[in-house]
C-alpha cells in the first residue's frame, strides 16, 4: 500500500524537524513528518538558553510547536516509527511500521541521537533532570552548588575546567583509575577540584533530583548536580541504511546548508553534532528547509 507522494518526509518530530515543516510548509511544499513520540528531552523539566521561551518545559513547546506548524496545510504529522528508507532513481520510498510505504522526492533526517545509558542504578532516572549535559543549558539553575563531573582522561580535565565557572564546589569523578596526566590532576587540584577514582555504582535521588552518589567502596559522597557526556547511537539506523557519511564521532556529516553526503537526503538537530540544544536544532531544522526548497527550486525551474 502506497500514500500519497510528497515532496518531503521528515523523520522526526521534535525542534529540528518541526523547524524545517514550518520553513517548508511557507514554501508551500507537501510535507509528513513521521514522529515516534520519544524526544531525548522528554523527561528534561525545563528549557532554557532559548530566547522567548526560557524556562519552559520542552513538551509544552513541541505541543505549541505542532499546533503552529499544521496551520500550513501541507504539512502534516503520522505517529510511528519509520523502518527503512530506500533511494530509487528520481524519488525515496519510506517504510513505517505498519507497512506502508510513502514516497518523496527528498528526506530530512531529524532523528536525533539515542543516549546509552550506564548500568548505574538511579542514573536513568536523574538524566536531564540532575543528571546533565549542558552547562549552558542548565548551569545557571545548579550554579554554586554541590556538583561533580563524570569523566576521565582528556575530557574530563576540559569539562571540569569549564563546570568550575559556574561552581567553586566541583569534585571530578573518574569513574576508575584517573587516566589523567600529572599536569593535568596539580592544575585541578590548585583549583580545589579534588578526584575521585571510585567506581560509581548507585545515585540516590528523589523524583530524580540526585542527593547522594555511592560508589563500589560504600563510600558515599552528597551531591546536587553531576554533570556527563554519555555514548550514543543514531536514534535509528536510518542514515547507515542511506550510506549518509558519519563521522568518527558518530554524528552525521552535513555541510553549512545540513546537505548530507548522499544527494538528496539533509539532516539537522542533534544527530550531526555535540552541542545538543533547543535554539541550535531550530536553526539547524530552519536552515534545512529553505536550503533543501531552494533545491528543488533549481530542479523544477
Amino acid at each position: 500500500m502506497t500514500d500519497p507522494h510528497y515532496d518531503v518526509v521528515i523523520i522526526g518530530g521534535s525542534f529540528a524537524g518541526l523547524s524545517a515543516a514550518m520553513t517548508l510548509g511557507r514554501s508551500l511544499r507537501d510535507v509528513l513528518i513521521i514522529d515516534s513520540g520519544k524526544p531525548c528531552n522528554r523527561q528534561t523539566p525545563a528549557s532554557h538558553n532559548v530566547i522567548t521561551m526560557d524556562g519552559e518545559k520542552p513538551a509544552a513547546l513541541l505541543n505549541r510547536a505542532r499546533e503552529q506548524v499544521l496551520f500550513y496545510n501541507t504539512v502534516g504529522i503520522m505517529n510511528d516509527e519509520v523502518r527503512f528508507v530506500k533511494k530509487k532513481t528520481t524519488e525515496f520510498e519510506v517504510q513505517v511500521g505498519d507497512g506502508k510505504v510513502i514516497t518523496s522526492r527528498k528526506i530530512i533526517l531529524a532523528n536525533g541521537i539515542k543516549d546509552i545509558m550506564p548500568e548505574v542504578s538511579g542514573f536513568e532516572d536523574c538524566w536531564g533532570i540532575s543528571v546533565l549535559h549542558c552547562p549552558y543549558c542548565h548551569g545557571y539553575e545548579v550554579k554554586g552548588k554541590k556538583t561533580g563531573v563524570l569523566a576521565n582522561g582528556e575530557m574530563a580535565f576540559e569539562f571540569a575546567k569549564m563546570i568550575h565557572h559556574w561552581t567553586p564546589e566541583l569534585t571530578l569523578f573518574t569513574n576508575g583509575i584517573s587516566t589523567l596526566t600529572n599536569e593535568q590532576e596539580l592544575t585541578l587540584k590548585s583549583h580545589n577540584i579534588a578526584i575521585v577514582q571510585s567506581r560509581l555504582v548507585e545515585i540516590i535521588h528523589k523524583k530524580g533530583h540526585l542527593s547522594k552518589l555511592v560508589f563500589d567502596d560504600g563510600t558515599g559522597i552528597p551531591l546536587e548536580a553531576l554533570y556527563t557526556r554519555l555514548a550514543f547511537e543514531q536514534h535509528l539506523q536510518i542514515p547507515q541504511l542511506l550510506s549518509c557519511r558519519l563521522n568518527e564521532g558518530g554524528y552525521i556529516e552535513v555541510d553549512q546548508l545540513q546537505k548530507t553526503s548522499v544527494p538528496g537526503v539533509f539532516a539537522a538537530g542533534d544527530n550531526t553534532n555535540p552541542f545538543r540544544s533547543v535554539s541550535g536544532a531550530i536553526a539547524a531544522g530552519s536552515m534545512a528547509g529553505a536550503a533543501l526548497n531552494k533545491e528543488l527550486i533549481e530542479e523544477d525551474f
